[in-house]
């Protein structure tokens, strides 16, 4: 049991190794199995005592039977059943395996159930560094239960949310998401070896909406809930997209101590899911899958070809899929050191007691989830609905309306399904897709295509003139700076930044960053804090591939603009750039300043960068550690809670966070975990360590013919410890 948040992720893929090593050693009783559900049925498979257990959890009848004076049958496991034999199970008891998905037809309160239970079912998204999604629910009325590998620790939970009603509504339009802050201090179990974690839910989200809104699922301890054979679904947010069902098609093919192995259509992002039984009880907490390989043991892709990490783990295709049991993640919470609050908020999940709602004209011991005269399956789970008008609650009827809405994408079997280009959002480290802009259609060129052209003729034509011409500069800098006298001058330069800042370009490294602008004088690139060397055509085609997966990112959200909030549409759009192998650095953070222009595409403070180096940084501001202060190290450079050093590049990015300064006085520096006025000595002392040299000029030169300012600090570095910055802040 792991309560606190001081340990290593455990990463997707891990889990999946795991998982596989598991359903590798488990195949000779998986093949038992399969031969006794082929050639007996569903009640012949699993032990006697379980499908006992389970027959009586659906409100069977033992007296159905007519086999209760035989003496004692084996079965086809080899073990007998006291007193009774399923060979000799009375037609009506047999009738029971409709209950179990050995039949295709099925009782309409069934869709009625499942759409009461998909609704503490939301989408969890993590924002900032490592951005990714995963699937959640309410498991009481404060408690989500998610995958470890989805929030790990303390940290990445508090910069999650939870968003339900992330879904078409009736007739397939889009219901308006509502957004809930998770509160790790409140609550925060978590299990690296089960791969799950309980985290407490805001009371109100961020509209004001109240969770009670959304119910709960209640979780059982008990057995009886699955067997051997039957059927499972599972609710999901698959790669983050909006709610979806696999229903029904989904069998259950082994039973370990702590999981369960069953065959369904899960995807990235689908981490986290309820895995419910045919009365939707949760029986297991959806983690991980198991890949489909060939001969030679390699990962195969959905479309048969043989799998690499760059494909991105959505088109990996999987045999099998790997849930943790429900009862071993209730143990385990049971189990876990807590005090003050939380240990309310724990007996809560399993005391409290849950809505009771049924679903119109269901049958007790059908949607059951215990024998007759138990409480229904819905209101065992926590269903939440709302009577309608002229409903008799006194007397015991209420009648509810309830929208269904299933869509169903078949595609025929070895084909392989319909691509589009895209970007994974929600992939770990190397599993990243780069999709490439789509050409001309019809004869008029896309807009990602049409920056592509203009970045490399922009680049083929910077190599044909000089990099770096100082006289040219030198003239142009005396130019600019005359008139200037000795008073005030940081004002007067805040003045002259702002009034020759002409030219105010909208955001787009590809075309105005990287052909030129950031060349070093071998003509490559470096990432700013690593100081790798990478050829500019890297940075352009994965910068034209994120803007032709963005376009049509955004093209598809236009489809459900009304259920997309602004944050939840610059979340995409965040998770998508972050999916890339390259990135631009903003050396002043965009969210220090709200992403607002001319800021966002002020080139001076823009710089080449690695994507995981930008992740690392994230949002922190910089700082100098000693060489004793334990920090995390990458070789893009140290970072602890109070701030981040880079490897490389202190003295250029140091000029260009004091150019922002003066460009914009006031902008940074109000909260916390911004630019505060006592580093601006480390600024400056990174700034003299580091002298400009002809990288920087020629940077300077490049940006001003474009936008028209300079910056001042490559131009007179003298002026660093002249200017007073008081006024900045």
């Amino acid at each position: 049991m792991t309560p606190t948040s001081h340990v290593p992720k455990t990463s997707l893929l891990q889990q999946v190794e795991r998982a596989e090593t598991r359903y590798e050693a488990r195949a000779a009783a998986r093949e038992r199995t399969r031969r006794l559900l082929n050639s007996q049925g569903v009640l012949h498979a699993d032990t006697p005592d379980r499908v006992g257990k389970r027959l009586a959890r659906l409100g069977a009848d033992w007296s159905q039977a007519t086999a209760l004076e035989h003496t004692p049958a084996e079965t086809g496991t080899g073990r007998s059943m006291p007193g009774l034999s399923p060979d000799h199970f009375s037609a009506s008891l047999l009738g029971l395996e409709r209950l179990m998905g050995r039949n295709d037809l099925i009782d309409v309160g069934f869709l009625e159930a499942g759409h009461l239970a998909s609704r503490p079912v939301g989408r969890v998204s993590v924002r900032g560094p490592e951005a990714h999604y995963g699937t959640g629910f309410l498991i009481s009325p404060s408690l989500l239960l998610t995958n470890n590998h989805v929030l790990a620790d303390r940290h990445e939970a508090g910069r999650g949310v939870i968003e339900f009603n992330y879904q078409a509504g009736i007739e397939g339009r889009p219901l308006e998401p509502v957004v809930f802050d998770l509160e790790p201090g409140r609550f925060f179990v978590t299990d690296q070896d089960l791969d799950f974690t309980v985290v407490a839910v805001a009371e109100r989200s961020r509209g004001g909406a109240g969770l009670d809104g959304f119910s709960w699922l209640r979780l059982s301890e008990a057995q009886g809930q699955v067997i051997l054979g039957e059927m499972v679904n599972i609710i999901q947010h698959p790669n983050g997209e909006p709610k979806q069902l696999a229903l029904r098609e989904n069998q259950l093919v082994d039973l370990l101590d702590d999981f369960v192995h069953y065959a369904t259509d899960t995807a990235p992002g689908s981490s986290g899911s309820p895995v419910f039984n045919d009365q939707w009880d949760v029986v297991a907490l959806h983690h991980a899958g198991v890949p489909l390989k060939d001969a030679d043991g390699r990962y195969l892709s959905v479309d048969g070809t043989v799998w690499q990490q760059h494909h991105g783990e959505d088109r990996l295709a999987w045999k099998a899929n790997e849930g943790v049991r429900i009862s071993r993640v209730l143990q385990a919470v049971r189990q876990a050191s807590l005090s003050g609050a939380a240990v309310e908020l724990r007996a809560n999940l399993f005391e409290a007691t849950a809505p009771s709602l049924t679903p119109p004209g269901a049958p007790q011991g059908l949607i059951d989830g215990g024998a007759a005269g138990t409480p229904t399956a819905a209101s065992d789970a926590g269903f939440g609905a709302s009577p309608e008008p002229g409903s008799d609650t006194s007397s015991g009827t209420l009648r509810l309306t309830v929208p269904m809405h299933i869509t169903v994408d078949v595609t025929a079997r070895g084909q392989a399904p319909a691509t589009s280009v895209t970007a994974a959002v929600d992939g770990g480290p190397g599993l990243r897709t780069q999709p490439a802009p789509p050409p001309s259609v019809n004869g008029h060129v896309s807009p990602a295509e049409a920056d592509l052209r203009a970045a490399l003729a922009g680049l083929e034509a910077g190599r044909a003139r000089p990099y770096y011409e100082p006289e040219a500069d030198r003239a142009a800098r005396e130019t600019y700076y005359a008139g200037l006298d000795g008073a005030q001058l940081g004002r007067q330069l805040t003045a002259l930044l702002e009034r020759t800042h002409e030219r105010q370009p909208a955001y787009k490294p590809m075309r105005l960053l990287y052909p030129w602008v950031d060349l070093h004088p071998d003509e490559q690139l470096r990432s700013i804090y690593s100081g790798r060397t990478f050829a500019p055509e890297e940075f352009i085609r994965a910068d034209a591939a994120a803007e032709a997966a963005r376009i049509q990112r955004l093209q598809e959200m236009a489809l459900r603009e009304s259920a997309l909030g602004p944050e939840a549409i610059e979340a995409e759009i965040d998770a998508l750039e972050a999916s890339l192998a390259f990135n631009c650095e903003h050396v002043v953070p965009q969210s220090w300043f709200s992403k607002r222009e001319p800021m966002r595409g002020d080139l001076h403070h823009l710089f080449a960068c690695e994507t995981n180096c930008n992740s690392f940084r994230s949002n922190i501001p910089y700082f100098d550690f000693t060489e004793v202060e334990e920090v995390v190290r990458t070789d893009c450079g140290r970072r602890e809670a109070q701030g981040f050093e880079p490897s490389a590049g202190k003295g250029a990015v140091a000029r260009a966070t004091l150019y922002f300064l003066l460009r914009y006085p006031g902008q940074v520096g109000d909260e916390a975990r911004e630019l505060r006025p006592e580093r601006l000595d480390m600024l400056l002392t990174w700034h003299e360590a580091e002298p400009v040299g002809a990288y920087e000029r020629h940077r300077n030169f490049a940006v001003a013919e474009i936008q028209g300012n300079r910056n001042p600090f490559i131009d007179h570095p003298e002026w660093g410890r002249e200017i007073d910055f008081s006024h900045s802040w």
